[in-house]
């Protein structure tokens, strides 16, 4: 990767179940970065314990989301892709930016609030109010000059560049001060059985996400019974949210303009237009299920990657955490021989 590239670091948690709202939303811009800035991918296990788990399910997942990546793209000899506990460095910096963040304003972060709500206080892990810390930590420890981020996350940020700030302030400057990185088009891909909401992993109903591995027959499936409306006519309108997002993800699927679609498919009716749209994401999928399944099976390629992740990652952070440590006012450590 070339060093006098700006740096471009995101995170996503390890799960097993990445959707075709993932890839277009996320996956297929971050590939279009990898020829022009130095690019890290963290998968971030760390964040995954701040809710109920299973130890057996977190660590298959952690090597599916890897192995799901370099399927969709994601190629380790143009970045470098690590997992967060692989690294020292996060949970150290983490600490020291808690220090300096008020109790209120992390409680004030609108996803902690929308978890906790309706649960009993006592039984919601501090983790989850520290998330953002340990997010800004993420950020920070390789002194990103971008962060690609989702709505959802765009507060985590702001916390991320007033932390920063604030640190920048009480020692000397240090970091840089992160800027949002506009994603490219690949919109909003919604649910299929509730157009109204995006397209997720938590959906109660499962037919409304369409799952990178799913089978075709799966897919085909899912496709065929998405919730469109009475009427016949195949046009992205209000009052027409389904077929809208139907031809959202045809568009994006397959590279071509929504009004084509709509002029091509003109008096086809539903059926056929859904089987179309089958096709297209089938199409799509088959050849990073393949690469995923023949990655999956050699586990010795994908812990070569995080092996050669780590090492960039750490060297990386290893020159951060040094230089926060002594602006912070610690004794240098130690050189401990074997």
């Amino acid at each position: 990767m070339g060093k006098d590239k700006p740096v471009i670091l995101t995170c996503a948690q390890p799960t097993g179940h990445l959707h075709l709202g993932n890839y277009l939303g996320a996956i297929k811009n971050w590939v279009s970065l990898l020829d022009d800035y130095q690019c890290y991918f963290g998968i971030v296990d760390l964040h995954a314990i701040t809710v109920p788990y299973t130890p057996a399910e977190l660590r298959k997942n952690t090597y599916a989301c890897l192995a799901q990546y370099i399927a969709c793209g994601l190629d380790p000899a143009k970045c470098r892709i690590f997992v967060q506990s692989h690294i020292i460095g996060h949970t150290e910096l983490a600490w020291v930016l808690g220090c300096l963040t008020p109790l209120g304003q992390l409680q004030r972060m609108t996803q902690f609030k929308d978890k906790a709500r309706g649960n009993d206080s006592g039984s919601v892990g501090s983790g989850l109010l520290y998330y953002p810390i340990l997010m800004a930590a993420d950020i920070l420890l390789y002194n990103a000059d971008l962060v690609p981020v989702g709505d959802d996350q765009k507060q985590h940020l702001e916390l991320t560049r007033d932390i920063a700030i604030k640190f920048n302030n009480t020692y000397s400057p240090t970091f840089k001060v992160p800027e949002p990185y506009k994603q490219g088009s690949g919109g909003r891909v919604m649910s299929l059985q509730d157009p109204m909401n995006k397209m997720s992993k938590s959906e109660t109903n499962q037919s409304g996400a369409l799952f990178l591995l799913d089978p075709p027959d799966i897919l085909r499936k899912k496709i065929m019974s998405a919730v469109t409306d009475t009427g016949k006519e195949i046009v992205a309108r209000e009052d027409k949210l389904g077929i809208t997002n139907l031809l959202n993800i045809m568009s994006a699927v397959t590279n071509r303009p929504v009004p084509d679609l709509e002029k091509e498919f003109t008096g086809q009716g539903y059926a056929a237009f859904k089987s179309a749209v089958a096709d297209a994401v089938v199409a799509l999928f088959q050849p990073i299920q393949e690469r995923y399944n023949a990655l999956m099976r050699d586990k010795e390629v994908l812990s070569q990657v995080l092996q050669e992740g780590a090492a960039d990652a750490q060297k990386r952070a290893y020159r951060m955490i040094s230089k926060v440590y002594r602006k912070a006012g610690f004794v240098e450590r130690p050189s401990i021989e074997e």
